[in-house]
């Protein structure tokens, strides 16, 4: 089943959370939200991927335990590098980090810092299924007679040092990324910049490169 809304937020804010879920699942908005829809015993960080690969938009619940949360700086950075619509939903008066203004400054705010949260849940609401009907509707890809063949070519140790190299710069996502990318990757050199392109900021992409380099 598809997934129309990823919320991305604090373990801190699971009430809002919550709440904000239940009152999208119940207009038809369908969620994805952890740990609720992390199976027992799955990667935490594949599930995320996994999720937003099939998520039209991402809701962040901004506040100042999400503003200070590297796992949340990685979903929305992720999400921003998918193509996805990110809309905050603001439920305390914080200013950005720097680090969540490089990718949602110009981004449409919603604020449920004072007032009456029911009314906050209705706007949200109201304001998903509107940007919902305004995405383009995309016709289910065709499945492939045969997917191709693992980049067998790539040695065990050169594999292994490009996904470390990976990891540094985008923590536990990276043995996801490695072998979703192998797929399409024949040779070392094309897995290792269709990797490069998953990281957004220049200085990280950099540093991943010259550690690919430097292992050979």
């Amino acid at each position: 089943m598809g997934v129309d809304v990823f919320l991305s937020h604090s373990h801190v804010d699971k009430v809002f959370a919550d709440a904000i879920c239940h009152r999208l699942e119940a207009a038809d908005i369908r969620c994805w939200v952890a740990p609720r829809d992390i199976r027992p015993g799955d990667d935490w960080a594949e599930s995320i991927i996994d999720a937003m690969d099939q998520a039209k938009m991402l809701v962040l619940i901004f506040s100042a335990s999400a503003n200070n949360s590297p796992q949340v700086r990685r979903e929305v950075e992720r999400a921003v590098n998918k193509g996805l619509m990110v809309l905050p939903f603001r439920i305390e008066n914080v200013p950005l980090s720097k680090s969540l203004e490089y990718f949602i400054s110009t981004q449409h705010w919603l604020d449920a810092i004072t007032g009456d949260l029911e009314q906050h849940l209705d706007e949200l609401c109201h304001c998903v299924a509107m940007l919902l009907e305004r995405l383009p509707q995309v016709a289910a890809a065709s499945v492939p007679a045969s997917a191709p063949a693992p980049a067998a070519a790539i040695a065990p140790d050169a594999l292994a040092a490009i996904e470390r190299a990976l990891a540094q710069e985008l923590g536990p996502i990276a043995s996801h990324l490695v072998r979703r990318a192998m797929l399409a990757a024949p040779s070392r050199h094309q897995l290792v910049a269709a990797l490069a392109q998953e990281i957004d900021n220049a200085a990280e992409r950099q540093r991943f490169l010259a550690r690919c380099h430097a292992a050979g």
